[in-house]
């Protein structure tokens, strides 16, 4: 998967979720065959399509697009 498939699916995927999803959440929406998020590609998304994160209940971090 390139990157910018990666970057359009994510944007695509929180573009209907206002509240944000977690990375399990969207890698199993999704299928992505990551186990875990690039921290490359992830500071690329905030730049590309204004990603945010932020922390939820637990461990789990929020991706949501900036409004």
């Amino acid at each position: 998967m390139r990157y910018s498939e990666y970057r359009d699916a994510i944007a695509e995927a929180l573009q209907d979720e206002p509240t944000g999803l977690t990375w399990v959440e969207l890698k199993a929406k999704l299928a992505l065959p990551y186990k875990r998020p690039c921290p490359t590609w992830t500071k690329q998304l905030e730049q590309d399509i204004g990603l945010e994160r932020t922390k939820g209940g637990g461990r789990a971090l929020y991706w949501q697009l900036r409004r």
